[in-house]
Formats: structure tokens, C-alpha cells, sequence
């Protein structure tokens, strides 16, 4: 019988590149905040050899026991903890580590809990409309489509995916409640009129129910308020020279990861018009990546889900700077 661990992809999106712009090294200390099968760990594990130590922090029980196997091999240099990545700061501490050499998040759902069902994270399997990262989390999607009023749908549609159909969705999914099942909303969806979106290919089209099911996932794991969080407290715990790796895969996210490495890039940071500074902001980090890197188009191929992945890679600059 084939197991969840067998059929983890072998390698996660952008694997080489996350290798390349980390630089693990021999003695470093690693942090993957989005730990899922464990792919990115494991080649931090492997490139950090033999003594580099990682602390893998993820909140899916499923994902975090699949990746417990996969690294076994690396048992004495890894900690994996049951915690969201809001509690970066908090599990360093617990961990005795004032600073760190590289932090990777790799944002959004993985394709692990996209291929089941019973999750409810995919339009294109029924399930029960669910969509938590963690189980034990008390608001699931079921939840929000059946309970929330018209504009308040429309306002987590719109404002988490910025579907600009948005409150004529919500309109429809008040009227046909109670809504059970992942076939039962996308259908909903479907029924608003709306077709796949952007010309092309089929395969490089996009689900009419696509932008609705992305925003409801965010909404129900609170993930662009946590996003907001843990960026500041990665900065902070940076060694000289060590390097943060996010990747995103919609532009929510991205624009938050662009305009936070902006901002701690900067210098003064006071109105352009106010003849001096007051503000007495020092830039933090240095940006690696100027614009983000994408995947290539061999591995699309390979892993058509890691389309619309964009890394972006910033530095910690000396404290005197």
C-alpha cells in the first residue's frame, strides 16, 4: 500500500533556488516556518552537514508527521513543533537562540492537503467545506458560507481575492444555503455566470471558482493577518548576513512581502516633502532579489500548481548600517 510519505513530491517548488539564495552552511541555524513533507528542510538538512541545526515550525498534524519520517535520517539536528509561524519569536526563545542564519516561508496551501478531499481544499474533489491548516482551528469554511450575511461574504471574497464579482457570488451562496460540500459552492459559483478566466491554453486557465475558494482558505486561516505578524519578528531574529526566503503564490501576499522588504530596506522613511528626518529609521536589510524569482519553465512542467510561485530573498545588514 503506498503512503502519504510516498507520495510526497520529492522535491517542493523552487527547491534549488531556495538552496542557492539560503547558502546553508556547515554550524548554521535554519528555521523553516511552513515545514508541510519537509522538502525545503530536508535540503537545508543536507546542505547545512553535519552539524547545521533547523527548527521546523507547522501547524498541520498530518503534514508534520510525514515530515517527522522524511527527517529522520537528520533526527539529532532538527526540532519539529506543533506551532504556527506567528510563534516564531516565542519558539527561538524556547529554543535559547537569540539570532538565526536563514528563514524560509513558503506561503499557501500545499498539494499534500489539496488531494484530499476531506480537507475541502479543492474544488475539483467533494468534500465537507472545511479548509483549515490545523484541524483543531474553531472556524471552517462551512462555517463562514452558511453563517455570514451577504455583504460580509462579499466583503471576504472581494477583499481576499479581489474577485470583482464578488457580491453577486455571496448573493448566490446566501440563497442556496445550507451549503454542504466543495462541489456544491464551486457550482454555486459556476452558476453566477462566471466562466474561467484569462484566454489561452485550457490547462492555463483559471477555475471560475478559484478566487472564492482562495479567499474563504485565507479568511477561515487568518493568513494575511499572520503574514503581517511574523515578518517583522524573522527581520528581528536575523544574524549579520543572514537571510530571509518567502515565497508567495498570489499577489495578497506578495504585495505584503514586497512593500515590508521595501520598507526595511529603506533608509529614512519620513514624507518626501519634510525637509528632515525625524523618523530615525535605519534600513534593516538589504534585498537580494529585486524583483522575485520564478519558477522556471521545466518545472512547471513538472509541478503545474507552482505556477504562480515568486520568491523574494532579503539580507540583514550590520546593525551599525
Amino acid at each position: 500500500m503506498t503512503s502519504l510519505l510516498d507520495d510526497a513530491p520529492h522535491r517542493p517548488v523552487l527547491y534549488n533556488e531556495i538552496i542557492q539564495f539560503l547558502q546553508p552552511k556547515p554550524g548554521g541555524r535554519y528555521v523553516d516556518c511552513t515545514l508541510g513533507a519537509g522538502g525545503h528542510a530536508w535540503g537545508i538538512l543536507e546542505h547545512s552537514s553535519p552539524d547545521g541545526v533547523l527548527l521546523g515550525l507547522e501547524v498541520d498534524p498530518l503534514a508534520l508527521d510525514i515530515a517527522r519520517q522524511r527527517l529522520k535520517l537528520f533526527e539529532e539536528r532538527v526540532c519539529l513543533v506543533q506551532e504556527s509561524y506567528v510563534t516564531l519569536s516565542e519558539q527561538l526563545d524556547n529554543l535559547g537562540w537569540l539570532t538565526v542564519d536563514g528563514i524560509l516561508l513558503d506561503l499557501g496551501v500545499s498539494s499534500m492537503q489539496l488531494d484530499i478531499p476531506e480537507r475541502g481544499f479543492s474544488f475539483l474533489m467533494n468534500g465537507p467545506l472545511d479548509m483549515r491548516f490545523d484541524p483543531e482551528a474553531p472556524v471552517r469554511a462551512f462555517d463562514l458560507v452558511n453563517g455570514l450575511s451577504v455583504d460580509e461574504l462579499a466583503d471576504i471574497i472581494y477583499r481576499f481575492s479581489e474577485e470583482p464579482h464578488a457580491r453577486r457570488i455571496a448573493r448566490a451562496i446566501v440563497q442556496s444555503r445550507p451549503v454542504n460540500s466543495t462541489f456544491e459552492l464551486a457550482e454555486i459559483v459556476k452558476r453566477t455566470g462566471q466562466s474561467s478566466r484569462s484566454r489561452g491554453p485550457v490547462e492555463k486557465r483559471t477555475h471560475s471558482a478559484t478566487r472564492t475558494f482562495q479567499a474563504l482558505r485565507i479568511a477561515v486561516n487568518h493568513e494575511l493577518e499572520s503574514l503581517e505578524k511574523v515578518l517583522p519578528q524573522a527581520i528581528n531574529r536575523l544574524a549579520e548576513g543572514g537571510r530571509l526566503a518567502v515565497i508567495a503564490f498570489h499577489s495578497l501576499e506578495d504585495r505584503i512581502v514586497k512593500q515590508t522588504f521595501r520598507q526595511e530596506s529603506k533608509g529614512c522613511i519620513c514624507p518626501p516633502r519634510q525637509p528632515f528626518c525625524t523618523c530615525g529609521h535605519k534600513a534593516s536589510i538589504a534585498q537580494i532579489t529585486p524583483r522575485p524569482i520564478r519558477p522556471t519553465e521545466g518545472e512547471i512542467r513538472c509541478n503545474p500548481r507552482g505556477r504562480s510561485a515568486r520568491l523574494r530573498v532579503v539580507e540583514k545588514l550590520p546593525a551599525s548600517m
